[in-house]
């Protein structure tokens, strides 16, 4: 079925996409994959596209594209190379954008966007707590003001662009007893003293994007670095939390997408019994089911784009895309290594990769449970 959701604009934009992917991408993924990060030279590249600042001002360095069908594109061709590739890209260009263009002064904006843009400054968003995954209410890492600074103390983890990220916007309890009510963001640079990252984790899946711990030990922050207002942090998180979960289902469902794709191809050209395994048909007719519920997951994902597009996306509707694209991935990619056989189960074979990559989605930007239960709560429950 034709999409409808992309004009000649947003095609040529692809075309752009497509071409930064071919050049530096694509050549060096396999070191990527064995380094456990993206090269710096990638981003700078991304960020000579024009692909880092498509929600920055111009005047800042930024394209402000004032379009999210733009972000959406981007990620939709990344994942058809591999799911890490997306979240590394999508931490900076549609997580952490919202924080420093919506909720800075202006001091704080040319202090850091121009870098932002270039991809001199990458970005983290450190919410994650050895012991407060989904539950952000319940970070245990705090700010005391001292003056007109603030010093941190705690820790984080499965922070993606974490090991080799700039500047990580930090979600930090500054009034403990006020709970959810009590969280702020900072702004926490990279060589501020006290602040240290742990090790590069060694994940089932996504290699490419490097993901670590970091340590806070009375990391002095100044007051120029809080990010929006002071124990308003946990609102900020839920303003912007919408088109992390949009991006993540983008992603899901274009690198279940792609693989699906690849799989038609295995089954057409792989024989058995003297012909395609694929017309057998017990595997026809679960080809037949993965693409219907790919079409049909599709025509959501595009409602849910525009509705954003437009100021409309609701947090609950953006619940239903996460988990319901992370469950699809999730079942599509089993099908899909199933049909490979033996093979599929080989990591050589991309579905073997894209399998263990897509394990996670059920996981971050709220676990699927947490997912169901803000749709419950919207139905009234």
């Amino acid at each position: 079925m034709r999409r409808t959701l992309y004009g000649p604009d947003h095609a040529a934009f692809g075309e752009s996409v497509s071409e930064f992917i071919d050049r530096y991408v694509t050549p060096r993924h396999e070191a990527i994959i064995e380094q456990r990060y993206i090269d710096r030279e990638i981003w700078k590249h991304a960020g000579e596209s024009g692909f880092l600042g498509l929600e920055v001002p111009e005047e800042y360095g930024g394209s402000e594209a004032g379009d999210y069908r733009f972000n959406a594109m981007f990620t939709e061709l990344l994942s058809g190379v591999s799911a890490a590739l997306p979240s590394a890209f999508g931490i900076h260009v549609d997580i952490v954008a919202p924080y420093l263009v919506n909720l800075t002064t202006d001091e704080q904006r040319k202090r850091w966007l121009p870098g932002f843009c270039t991809g001199d400054i990458v970005t983290a968003i450190a919410m994650t707590e050895p012991a407060a995954g989904s539950d952000l209410a319940g970070i245990k890492t705090t700010a005391k003001q001292e003056g007109t600074d603030w010093v941190i103390n705690g820790s984080k983890t499965f922070i993606t662009n974490g090991f080799n990220a700039e500047l990580v916007v930090a979600a930090v309890k500054t009034s403990p007893e006020k709970k959810s009510k009590g969280i702020t963001m900072f702004a926490i640079e990279k060589g501020m003293p006290g602040f240290e990252r742990g090790r590069k984790l060694d994940k089932v899946g996504q290699p490419e994007s490097d993901t670590a711990e970091l340590f806070f030990t009375d990391v002095r922050v100044p007051a120029e670095n809080v990010i929006g207002e002071v124990d308003r942090g946990f609102i900020h998180m839920m303003t912007f939390l919408p088109q992390e979960r949009l991006n993540a289902a983008v992603s899901n469902l274009a690198h279940a997408k792609a693989l699906f794709g690849e799989t038609l191809t295995y089954v057409e050209e792989r024989k058995a019994f003297g012909k395609s395994i694929g017309s057998f048909q017990f595997n026809k007719f679960t080809i037949a089911e993965l693409a219907t519920q790919i079409d049909v997951t599709q025509a959501f994902i595009d409602a849910c784009i525009t509705a954003h597009t437009e100021g409309e996306l609701s947090a609950a509707d953006a619940a239903k895309a996460k988990w319901w694209t992370a469950e699809i991935q999730n079942k599509i990619l089993d099908a899909c290594l199933q049909l490979h056989g033996g093979y599929g189960y080989m990591n050589e074979y991309r579905i073997a990769q894209a399998w263990k990559d897509a394990r996670v989605t059920r996981i971050w930007a709220g676990s699927n449970e947490i997912m169901k239960e803000i749709i419950g709560r919207d139905l009234g429950f």
